[in-house]
């Protein structure tokens, strides 16, 4: 578990500019004032010597990529910011959900279903009513990246997204479900296959390219979603340093409701991507293809989405 900790310290320009632009949250440093003296002991006994060796071959060292290892920083705070995140995002569904009822229905509730019944029409339009089945995935995705993205408009709080170590592991997860899905539905042959295209005789040109551009895929979620929410947080900055104190807190707060679009936008291009990820490898059954096919024929009136309604 720690060598995660350890791992998660691979923070880049952006992290350290993005932490240098902020002051340490109060609640990052209570961190590691409890548990980072013991994180720090075993990243100098275990992973810091095999560090070591990996960048002895490179002339260079760890502390020179990672930063000098300290008790202080042995938790980096967008280790903490998104392990808050992730509790908020738990908070704020079970707040949101409250009581359900289909009668009469509290605000929260209502709130709640808009989201999920946006998120469940774009799966229903790009992958398909198949896709349906990959909805608490990707509802997942955009709650947990949201709150991410609007941590940073709040008081104590910083945007575990204004960081390309946990943009980048975002973008690998949505990398590797989409490949596990691809593999389940196709197994390993069809899915290489699938990357080949559909022409044979230029499979040979077609192939090495998609390998290079599925590769490619996690870090471009990454940085478009890091560099998108570290602007942000960096416009605010200098906006609110142009004539302090006067400016800390008046003009950030007009340039507030911009946040809150860059939040919700950047959310939409991550979940778009990558359901567009998967539309690439999953595809309906065979019989559910017949069972639409004979309803569009029975329905000549109908187009597809009012057959599959009447089915």
């Amino acid at each position: 578990m720690f060598w995660l900790l350890d791992t998660a310290k691979t923070a880049e320009h952006g992290e350290h500019a993005a932490k240098s632009a902020h002051h340490t949250p109060i609640i990052v440093e209570l961190v590691n004032h409890y548990f980072g003296q013991p994180v720090y002991e075993f990243q100098i006994r275990y992973t810091k010597p095999k560090w070591d060796l990996f960048f002895a071959k490179f002339h260079t060292t760890p502390e020179a990529v990672f930063g000098p290892y300290t008790p202080e920083t042995a938790i980096p705070w967008y280790t903490v910011m998104f392990i808050i995140a992730c509790i908020l995002t738990v908070t704020i569904i079970w707040i949101l959900k409250g009581k359900l009822s289909t009668e009469e229905p509290g605000p929260g509730q209502q709130t709640l279903e808009v989201g999920v019944l946006a998120v469940r029409g774009m799966l229903a339009d790009i992958v398909g009513p198949h896709g349906l089945k990959y909805f608490p995935i990707v509802m997942t995705f955009a709650v947990l990246i949201l709150v991410s993205n609007l941590m940073g408009l709040f008081p104590l709080f910083m945007s575990p997204t204004a960081a390309t170590s946990v943009t980048f592991a975002l973008g690998l997860s949505s990398f590797l479900y989409y490949n596990y899905v691809g593999i389940a539905e196709n197994g390993l042959f069809g899915h290489l296959k699938h990357l080949a295209g559909p022409i044979w005789w230029i499979s040979w040109l077609i192939f090495p390219i998609e390998i290079i551009s599925n590769l490619i895929r996690p870090f471009s979620l990454g940085i478009r979603l890091f560099g998108n929410i570290f602007a942000d947080e960096q416009v605010q900055v200098t906006v609110a340093n142009i004539y302090p104190p006067w400016t800390n807190w008046a003009l950030p707060v007009l340039l507030m409701p911009l946040g809150v679009f860059v939040a919700f936008v950047q959310t939409f291009v991550f979940i778009l991507l990558s359901q567009l990820y998967l539309s690439e490898v999953s595809h309906a059954p065979h019989e559910e293809h017949d069972e639409h096919a004979e309803v569009v024929e029975g329905h000549p009136s109908l187009d597809q989405d009012e057959a599959l309604a009447v089915s």
